[in-house]
């Protein structure tokens, strides 16, 4: 860098107040970011990172506290702004871009009228001209038909086109610096892409960029350097090439670890590398990571009588035995699940016909893992709904276990409906926050059969062990689970009738990467545990490539590829295929 950075941080530390208790989320962290510079900080959950981009938007909120020796930007002290000032900064100096552009956009208002707001509240353009440069910010942002998009309402657009008519607002007002907080994640590795390459493109045009990410392959392509957080600290800090390809701190060696790769299927992603010497063959698998850790751990676990690992730590409970192999599944046996040639199509808002899935016919067998993979809209979602019996086909058949499953009665149904379970991206949202834990899991083993009482309880404890989790947990409710736990607890309900399938919608997008290693981990040794086959939709094909044994590639509706999961990636046949694993963020330096 040359010259006075553009924005200086220099010791930041946030608190925050929870009840009697103060906690510190941020802990001395200091860095500069020049114009037309990229610095991404990169952690998971709980690690600081989006805390220290709500601070230079002054968004933690009045139970925070603030310290810093300097927070600047271009000269102006951020932490002398009162609110008033802070109005006339964000949009017009500073903007944020968020994770979730349907919950980012107001639902009741039209895209145009947001992208005409910042534009208006600083004064860009007059009156007049505001619609004609709402049309030319989706046009630089790469939106199509920019003035049909502008009159549409955020739910009307593709996940791509959202994310982009976000950022179209973020830089109406020509701000110095844009903070992208997990900007991708939820989208499909095409769309991804041509997201980084906007940011990229803006950050060509000397917008500086603060892009929060937990995943370093996505960030690798994008950012000059790359700051990792852990605890509220940055632990490392380099060029981006420095960090991807000699990463010197065991945190940010886990996290690259944990990225699936295209050639990951049979490894176990959660295994990281220990600091210092390598655990003995006894050790615990995630001490690299883990907080507790001591000498003892990379020796030795206690051992249950059954053979099974326990943390040193009681309230951690189970861990899993290091060392076993990852699971390749059973060899596939009998057809569980057959799908011939199902479609389904949906009128579109402005009239006519959509078809959402078109001749689609796969079969499933016991102990087979096939992944679906493909963009939005591609029709991978519909077909998982018709394949649970929650849509009807307009056309062809599902069979479960050889007896019809489509267009039959729900009562007919409902008998069979603990044959076959679903997981889904946000347990969250399907979870009743009153409830506890156990009373989550004896309700579904309620459902399943089991009798009231202590046989629910019993079944709800084997349950969460099952997916590796301490019966402590039991009296938690949801919001007091992290996201790893969460889901556990989605699919320990999944698992309470003993399904023969598990349909699983994106259950790991909306987790980081080491958290989603450990799920992916747990989901492949059920498979090889109980025999349960799995159906598993994705936009990741890092993910669909680690689990999977066959591959179903969608696009419009259709099925253009399928084959085993080493054939599509090493030679894939499809333009669509080739140009989904072309798209891939790689961390490689």
């Amino acid at each position: 860098m040359t010259g006075s950075p553009l924005l200086t941080v220099d010791g930041l530390t946030v608190s925050f107040q929870h009840g009697r208790e103060q906690v510190t989320a941020v802990r001395e962290v200091s860095f500069e970011l020049d114009r037309g510079e990229c610095l991404a900080i990169v952690g998971e959950s709980g690690s600081g990172k989006s805390v220290t981009a709500r601070t230079l938007m002054g968004l933690t909120g009045g139970r925070s506290t603030i310290r810093a020796r300097e927070i600047s930007l271009a000269g102006t002290d951020l932490t002398a702004l009162d609110e008033s000032r802070w109005r006339g900064m964000r949009g017009s100096r500073i903007a944020m871009v968020h994770q979730d552009a349907l919950v980012a956009l107001d639902p009741l208002r039209r895209v145009g009228a947001e992208i005409a707001e910042p534009l208006r509240r600083h004064r860009v353009t007059t009156w007049s001209d505001t619609p004609a440069k709402v049309r030319s910010l989706l046009a630089e942002v790469g939106v199509p038909e920019p003035a049909e998009r502008a009159r549409q309402y955020p739910h009307q657009l593709s996940g791509g086109l959202r994310q982009r008519a976000l950022i179209a607002s973020a830089i109406a007002a020509g701000p110095e610096l844009l903070l992208a907080d997990e900007p991708t994640t939820a989208l499909d590795a095409t769309v991804q892409a041509q997201v980084l390459s906007l940011l990229r493109e803006l950050k060509r045009g000397g917008t500086a960029l603060l892009l929060i990410s937990h995943d370093l392959a996505v960030v690798a392509g994008l950012a000059d350097r790359i700051a990792v957080m852990h605890g509220g600290r940055i632990v490392e800090h380099g060029p981006a090439e420095q960090i991807t390809a000699k990463p010197r701190h065991p945190y940010t060696r886990a996290l690259l670890a944990a990225v699936p790769a295209l050639h990951s299927k049979g490894e176990r992603l959660s295994r990281t590398p220990a600091q210092g010497p390598a655990p003995e063959p006894d050790g615990c698998t995630y001490v690299a990571r883990c907080p507790y850790a001591d000498e003892r751990c990379r020796v030795s676990l206690p051992r249950t009588a059954d053979g099974g690992a326990l943390c040193w730590y009681p309230e951690i409970g189970p861990v899993e035995p290091p060392g076993r192999a990852a699971a390749e599944g059973s060899k596939p046996g009998e057809v569980l699940l057959a799908v011939e040639g199902i479609s389904r199509r949906f009128r579109s808002p402005g009239g006519g016909w959509r078809d959402a899935v078109s001749g689609v016919s796969f079969e499933l067998r016991s102990g087979e893992a096939v992944g679906v993979v493909g963009e939005s809209g591609s029709g991978k979602t519909s077909t998982a709904r018709i394949v649970l019996g929650l849509l009807e086909p307009d056309a062809g058949e599902v069979r479960l276990r050889g007896e019809p499953w489509s267009g039959v009665g729900e009562r007919a149904r409902r008998r069979r409906r603990g044959r076959i379970q679903a997981i889904y991206q946000d347990p969250l949202g399907s979870f009743n926050p009153r409830h506890t834990v156990a009373k989550i899991l004896s309700e579904a083993a309620g459902a399943a059969g089991a009798p009231r009482g202590r046989e629910r309880a019993v079944r709800a404890a084997e349950l969460l062990g099952q997916v590796g989790l301490a019966e402590s947990l039991l009296r938690r409710r949801p919001l007091e689970l992290s996201g790893g736990e969460r889901q556990r607890v989605a699919i320990a309900r999944a698992l309470a009738p003993g399904p023969d399938v598990l349909v699983c919608d994106e259950p790991v997008s909306a987790l980081d990467v080491s958290v989603q290693a450990q799920i992916l981990d747990l989901l492949a040794d059920l498979r090889r545990d109980l025999g349960v086959a799995m159906l598993f939709i994705s936009h990741d094909l890092g993910v669909i490539g680690h689990v999977s044994d066959r591959i179903i590639v969608m696009k419009d509706g259709r099925v253009v590829e399928a084959g085993a999961t080493g054939d599509i990636f090493a030679v894939p046949a499809h333009p669509y295929t080739r140009e989904l694993l072309a798209a891939v963020p790689r961390a490689e330096g």
